[in-house]
Formats: C-alpha cells, structure tokens, sequence
C-alpha cells in the first residue's frame, strides 16, 4: 500500500501508561475513504491506540504517520488541525451546553453544522435541549457530529456502540456508511465485531496490546478459532 493511497500508518508502535507496556509493536495501515476496524475485548488496547493516534497518548517508540506527514509527537491540537477526529470512548458530552452550542463550539463553518444535521435528523429537533437531557443513543449522535463539524479527512471512533439500544446502533451504523460514501476514512475501535464486520473493509484483532489478525472483514467472520480465542463470539455465529 502506497503513501499515496493510504490515509494512516501505524509502524511499530510503542505506548506505555507509566511503566505498563500496553500497545507493544502495533503495526498498520488504513486506506483513503475506507472503514477500518480494530476489534477485541475491553482492555486489550484498543482506547490507548486511538488516543495514541489523536496525540493525547503519543508513543514511546514505532511511528504514526498522517497523510505520510510524522505525528508521532505532535501535540493533539495539531494532528486535530490537520482534519483528524476523534469520536472517544463515553461520548463526553458537556451536561450544560446545548446540542448547538457543542455543535457551534466545535464547527469550522456554519455548513458544517448543517451537514450534522442532515445527517442526524433528530439532533436538529433536539438543538436546544442540553446533553444530560439526551438519550445515550442521542448523545452518541452528537458525539460524532462534534467531531464531523470540524470537516475531518479522518475520523476515529472508539466503542461508538458501547450502551446504545438496537436502534441507535442502527443509527450510527448508516452514519459511518454515508461517511464513507462521502469519502472520509473511518477508523472503527469496536468491541461488537458483529457490527464492525458489517461495515469495515478490512479488519484487525488486537489482544494484550499486539495485532493478532488481519484480513478482509468477511474472512474474518469465516475464521471461528480467530472469532472464538479473541472476540468471544461463539463458534457457527452467521
């Protein structure tokens, strides 16, 4: 895969809490306008990769490289300058502001704002209503239209299923479709393989910090000793 059709590079990365060594050697692309997943249990790295990514935890050692531009120690204030989003883990959606006001807080331009809400319908029917008066299903929206205003080449989206009913996930689901349909790569931290496998172009399954697969996302799902030893989906799921 060349520097000039792929949006992310990961090369031998690095991250430690302290002394806890918890991505050791993590190494991949994401591809231009693609759904990327990276799946496994809770705890086994996941919430440190994106944040690796985003600059919040930069690594000690290996490489994260944007667009073929060197992040791996750039501030997360930059790498977010440079169209890259982040949708974290919780939503973190501020209980005070209205839906709006995060909109507007985080927008580049007023369209970028009306782009969120042809996306999610219900967060403009919501616009004045603040975030503790939202449903997690709706807060989730509003996470990801946090993100998008700021008109990212790259978003990163990490357990953007954890907590929601059937429907929301539904919801979010389409969302990530339509992003990738406009061009805007995805990369899809997600412990709910079933849905991420659904979406994803091409898949990797993290266990204790290393990348233990890599495929396509439909091999993936055919592949019961990988489904059953790291995801904890049972054997014969279709």
């Amino acid at each position: 895969m060349t520097l000039q059709t792929t949006m992310l590079q990961l090369a031998d990365v690095h991250t430690y809490y302290g002394d806890s060594h918890v991505l050791q050697g993590v190494t991949f692309d994401v591809a231009k306008g693609s759904v990327t997943a990276v799946l496994g249990r809770n705890g086994v790295g996941k919430t440190t990769m994106c944040r690796t990514v985003v600059g919040f935890t930069p690594a000690r050692a290996g490489r994260v490289l944007f667009g073929g531009a060197d992040i791996t120690k750039m501030p997360s204030h930059r790498i977010h300058g440079m169209h890259l989003g982040l949708v974290p883990q919780g939503r973190r959606v501020f209980p005070s502001l209205t839906v709006h006001e995060h909109l507007a807080i985080a927008s580049s331009t007023p369209s970028s704002i009306s782009r969120v809400y042809a996306l999610f319908p219900r967060l403009e029917e919501r616009r004045h209503h603040r975030g503790n008066e939202l449903s997690g299903g709706e807060q989730q929206m509003l996470a990801i239209g946090r993100a998008l205003v700021a008109s990212p080449v790259l978003v990163v989206m990490d357990e953007p299923t954890e907590g929601l009913s059937i429907a929301s996930i539904a919801i979010v689901a389409d969302a990530i479709r339509r992003l990738r349909d406009e061009g805007t790569t995805v990369l899809l931290a997600e412990q709910n393989a079933a849905f991420a496998v659904r979406l994803a172009d091409r898949v990797h399954v993290m266990s204790q910090g290393r990348i233990v697969h890599s495929s396509e996302a439909a091999a993936l799902w055919e592949n019961e000793e990988i489904k059953t030893q790291y995801l904890g989906v049972p054997s014969h799921v279709p």
